[in-house]
This record gives structure tokens, sequence and C-alpha cells, in this order.
């Protein structure tokens, strides 16, 4: 049953219980092993020492936003190549616009998605790795 995706690791960087909670029951049960950050500075950590093949990331955080993460990112050949799906309250075009410049793949918007829209673009990703 997992042979499908070789038990991807996925990084959550998220602050919303409620988020953490849907995305996490989502996705393990979609077989991937999820590990959780709730704020930025935590989720750089995280990314150093878990290698995620991929990482859901909220913008609006405590410590260290979206963004932010993105661009420490991209100061790290490792961590730049990992594929980045942003979570965003608002979707605001310039939000957007900044996070594909700093080479987002792909996003979602709170207040519009469905848990299996969350595994369909995580899949999409993952099968381009």
């Amino acid at each position: 049953m997992f042979a499908d995706n070789h038990m991807s690791k996925i990084l959550l960087i998220e602050d919303e219980e409620i988020m953490i909670e849907l995305l996490q029951k989502k996705l393990t049960a979609e077989g991937y092993q999820v590990s959780v950050a709730k704020d930025g500075l935590d989720g750089l950590e995280k990314m150093k020492q878990d290698k995620p093949d991929l990482i859901l990331l909220d913008i609006i955080m405590p410590k260290m936003g979206g963004l932010e993460v993105m661009e420490e990112m991209n100061k790290d050949k490792a961590l730049s190549a990992i594929p980045v799906i942003i979570i965003s309250n608002s979707g605001q075009p310039v939000e957007l616009g900044r996070a594909r410049e700093l080479g987002v793949k792909d996003w979602l918007i709170k207040t519009e998605f469905d848990p299996q829209e969350v595994v369909d673009k995580v899949k999409k990703q993952l099968e381009k790795q």
C-alpha cells in the first residue's frame, strides 16, 4: 500500500492546531510520515534534521513567517531543493507573487481547500521529484 510514495516525509510548518490536526490526519492516512513545527524557526531546524521530501508552509506564523523561512531556505542548497507548498490565509497576489519568486511550487488557501486537495497537490509535487 505504501510502495507508491515510499513513506515520503512531509514537514508541516503551521501554528493553527485545527489545521495541524486536519492535515496531519489526512496525510498520515495516505501513508506519509508527517512531522510538525509550529513556527518558522522550529521549521528550519526540523528541515535540517529530518530532510523532508516536501514542506507545507504557513505564511503567517510566530517568530518567523513563511516567506522569511523560504528566504532562509534559499541560502542553503540542500534546503532550497525541497519543494514547498504554501498555506495562505489570504492568497493575496502580492504574497503569492513573492512566494513564487522564492521558488514555491504550489499553494493552498485556508478558507477554500479541502484535505483531498492537499493530498493531490502533495502527490503531484512528489511525483516530479
